[in-house]
């Protein structure tokens, strides 16, 4: 038996040894994660090892340590992300309590702590504050009049897909506390409470840029709020795509899933009379949903969702980083690479890649995103050297993304397979990032 046989199913046998010992059951461990069953069978059997990002939750899941599974071992952000996860629980827990400052911010993830590329500690204290009850973040001293805030809001979107992440830091908590004061800190103008939404819209994508799923937790919730005061189905499918981004990527994709559903199926039709904004919200949510079901290895439903977003695609192309964009064909094809290589098909992902390498995109993070998911593709192929050109083709596109925690932790992963350090590129690109296999 050959070496590139021999460790998947050396691999899969830690995974069965470490199940049986605590006395769980396939389907168990499987609900607990939000996936299927066979998902769990198929890495016992030597299967899907490949798959890093499933691969890693079932080791976190069955308490096996990273190195024994080929990945990464544990980094001194972990302790950060499991406070991350901690806050979440209290946040259901204490929903509607005050909260200290001082506990939120203990929550801050990786980038709220001074990683490459990110704004200070300081700066991630500041959009904690724009999230605790009881409190009036002081505000800018702008204008406060509704078209000057609709203008400062639709640049913040812009630096999101810009991917300038310190830039946006820097600017949403005034954006908020100005928007906060114009609406008199109550339930203000229709208008004003859909751009306070998408202010905690745009907050809440990124704190899970930066891997802060406990704040993400409370903005989602103030965004969310803002958009059953606007009453703007526009505004409330965009809340709503961002909440289901949360459960996602809190292990609940099933209800991700559900709830775009639930939402999109209020929504869907008559797409030759609806606006391009309301075609681009909707759009956005179906896409959730697939990337949603990629997560929880429900094929049929992604399929499902990425055939509704294909037909709304014929009515609607906003390829550009503006408030309602970044939806289009080629964003489609996109997401349709990314839930192939959730599935673990890395070979038609590739395939399904290379005309969008090919094709221009003008919305840097989505670019960047093209190409993470290539490299990806490549770590599942064990093609290293592949996907680390992806990945420095990625940074070229927009550098502060790669930077975020879950880049960074494919990186590791990449190293940490490399044994024979045969890429000391790889190696040097990883020391760079911060990140150690």
């Amino acid at each position: 038996m050959t070496g590139a046989y021999s460790e998947p199913r050396r691999i899969g046998e830690v995974i069965r040894r470490a199940r049986v010992l605590q006395g769980r059951s396939q389907k168990d461990v499987a609900a607990s994660l939000g996936y299927h069953q066979s998902k769990v069978s198929r890495l016992e059997s030597g299967r899907g090892t490949e798959n890093m990002e499933v691969l890693r939750a079932v080791a976190a899941e069955l308490r096996i340590p990273l190195g024994d599974v080929g990945l990464a071992v544990a980094r001194a952000a972990s302790a950060v992300d499991s406070g991350a996860e901690e806050m979440q629980r209290r946040t259901f827990i204490a929903a509607g309590m005050a909260v200290s400052t001082a506990a939120l911010a203990a929550s801050a993830g990786p980038f709220g702590s001074g990683s490459p590329g990110t704004g200070s500690s300081d700066v991630h204290d500041d959009l904690v504050q724009t999230l605790l009850p009881g409190t009036s973040p002081a505000g800018t001293g702008a204008s406060l009049e509704t078209n000057s805030l609709r203008l400062r809001v639709g640049a913040a979107r812009r630096l999101f897909h810009l991917c300038d992440y310190a830039g946006l830091e820097q600017a949403l908590p005034g954006l908020i506390a100005d928007l906060r004061q114009a609406s008199g800190g109550t339930a203000g103008s229709a208008d004003l409470s859909g751009l306070l939404a998408t202010a905690y819209q745009t907050l809440t994508s990124l704190l899970l840029k930066q891997n802060d799923q406990g704040n993400a937790w409370l903005a989602v919730g103030r965004a969310m709020a803002e958009a059953e005061r606007c009453g703007d189905p526009v505004v409330l499918a965009s809340s709503v795509r961002v909440q289901a981004h949360v459960l996602a990527r809190a292990k609940h994709p099933t209800q991700a899933v559900s709830l775009v559903r639930h939402t999109a199926g209020r929504l869907t039709g008559s797409y030759d009379r609806r606006s391009p904004q309301y075609l681009a919200a909707l759009g956005l949510l179906l896409l959730r949903g697939v990337t949603s079901a990629g997560r929880g290895g429900d094929r049929a439903a992604a399929q499902e969702l990425l055939t509704e977003a294909k037909e709304v695609a014929r009515y609607v192309a906003l390829d550009r980083p503006d408030a309602w964009a970044s939806f289009s064909p080629t964003n489609v094809a996109l997401h349709e690479v990314s839930a192939l290589v959730a599935f673990g098909d890395a070979g038609l992902a590739l395939r399904a890649a290379r005309p969008l390498m090919r094709r221009p995109h003008p919305v840097p993070e989505r670019r960047a995103a093209l190409w993470v998911e290539a490299a990806r593709a490549y770590s599942q192929q064990g093609r290293l050297a592949d996907g680390y050109q992806a990945l420095r083709t990625a940074e070229t596109c927009a550098a502060q993304d790669v930077r975020r925690p879950a880049v960074r932790e494919l990186v590791a992963d990449m190293a940490a397979r490399d044994r024979r350090r045969t890429l000391p590129e790889l190696h040097r690109f990883s020391r760079r990032l911060g990140v150690t296999a």
